[in-house]
């Protein structure tokens, strides 16, 4: 076990920590970055990122984010591999212990520990994870023009990502697993509306299936009742859309979050409740959860984090 001090000490390793870092190290706070069990966050699991600006051509996910790390690395960040298992923000400096034994004591703590987007757990998931599932209409949607896709979920975001999916594919399978939609009564008029949109109520995946890429999944619908039928679909792509879950549970003692686990912030900053305690990215963002929004409050975050401490004289 060894204990380390630093001025800046950076949790989680997306889009908002890299970019936290990068601006940081700028700042010469000489950062300490913990990448947790997934560098790069949930970028690293996209083929292809389109959207994000300065890429013409695209980029895959890992290449972005291994830009990012490395353009952290160049200005001197000090980025290491580690969960966190402990904070205690009650008294300062800031202590964080990580799951190796180590111990950071840290002028000041930026959270950008994203969010993990919630699936169904079928094995099939994983092995069409880049091709063909997708946890997020808004990045990968654009892969499916002219295509058959599948949205499951019956709540806002559902309704939301099959609309969205519904201007670019060809046809969206809804998969609502109750007899009735969860969403506001506004977004049930629009999806039901939709002729491109077809709602597949009382149904739940069973697996997906196709070779090397996704053809299609296998359905089952009135599970448990006597006339429950299995059938398939043909589909090119499926998308997850039954929510996230922010990865606050090692902060929860100290930091306040909302109802569904995200860090609230201060209106207008990067500032949780506790002076000097920061946060950036999806870990505080149920809204947007885009690679964009997120650097963008690593740069908030950062900038906040270093204005906090010139004020406080903690350099």
């Amino acid at each position: 076990m060894a204990e380390f001090s630093t001025p800046c000490l950076i949790i989680g390793a997306g889009p908002a920590g890299y970019t936290a870092a990068i601006y940081a190290s700028r700042a010469n706070l000489s950062p300490i970055l913990y990448e947790g069990h997934q560098p790069g966050g949930q970028l690293t699991t996209t083929t292809e990122v389109e959207n994000f600006p300065g890429f013409p051509t695209s980029v895959s996910g890992p290449q972005l984010m291994m830009d990012m790390r490395a353009q952290a690395t160049t200005f001197g960040a000090d980025i290491r591999s580690g969960m966190i298992s402990k904070v205690d923000f009650s008294q300062r400096p800031f202590t964080v212990t990580v799951d190796n034994g180590d111990v950071v004591k840290a002028a000041t703590v930026i959270i950008a520990t994203g969010a993990s987007a919630r699936y169904l757990g079928l094995p099939d998931e994983e092995k069409y994870s880049g091709m063909g599932v997708s946890a997020c209409a808004t990045c990968d949607g654009f892969f499916y023009r002219g295509k058959t896709v599948a949205v499951v979920g019956g709540g806002d975001s559902a309704c939301e990502e099959a609309l969205y999916l519904s201007s670019l594919a060809k046809k969206v399978f809804l998969i609502v697993r109750k007899p009735f939609l969860r969403a506001s009564k506004v977004m049930q008029e629009r999806v039901l509306k939709n002729e491109k949109i077809t709602v597949l109520f009382n149904c739940n995946t069973l697996g997906l299936f196709g070779e090397p890429n996704l053809q299609g999944a296998k359905l089952i619908e009135n599970q448990g009742m006597e006339n429950e039928q299995i059938f398939d679909i043909a589909i090119d792509g499926f998308f997850l859309a039954i929510g996230h879950t922010p990865n606050t549970e090692v902060f929860k003692e100290y930091i306040r979050l909302d109802e569904n686990g995200y860090i609230k912030l201060e209106p207008g900053s990067s500032m949780t409740n506790v002076d000097g305690v920061f946060a950036a990215g999806d870990v505080a963002d149920p809204r947007y959860q885009q690679a964009i929004s997120a650097a963008g409050m690593g740069c908030h975050a950062a900038m906040d984090a270093e204005r906090y401490i010139t004020e406080n004289d903690l350099r």
